[in-house]
């Protein structure tokens, strides 16, 4: 875990801030440690909240992937603060320690189901479709 402490990087968001822009390439992994975010599908003409992420979860899981854009965009709901962590040296981090991999993969794989679930169930109650 001191591993991890020596890459996490305090960082804060104002209300409303834009995060993450869906479709940027994305480098850091994010840890919100007070606050909240939105976790939105965006389009030109909309934004859609798909979930909400607040203290001791995380977003930003497309940083541990090699040259994967982001898929949501992701905005501050009001003043918060996270630990930002470095993609590629997390994934780095991994390499040396692979048990410390498999549990932060493990994790972040339950995150990308969530977020799914969240979509899926936001999606059918704007078709009225009782989920």
């Amino acid at each position: 875990m001191e591993s991890l402490a020596a890459l996490a990087a305090p960082v804060t968001f104002e209300e409303n801030q834009v995060v993450l822009e869906a479709g940027e390439r994305s480098t850091s992994f994010y840890l919100m440690v007070e606050g909240s975010v939105a976790v939105e599908l965006r389009t030109p003409r909309y934004a859609v909240c798909v979930q909400a992420v607040g203290p001791d979860q995380v977003f930003g899981w497309s940083a541990l992937l090699d040259q994967q854009d982001t898929v949501f965009q992701v905005r501050s709901r009001e003043r918060s603060t996270a630990l930002r962590l470095d993609g590629a040296a997390l994934t780095a981090a991994f390499q040396t320690d692979p048990q410390l991999g498999v549990e932060i993969l493990r994790r972040t794989l339950r995150v990308v189901a969530g977020r799914v679930k969240a979509t899926e169930l936001r999606f059918a109650e704007m078709c009225g479709v009782k989920a």
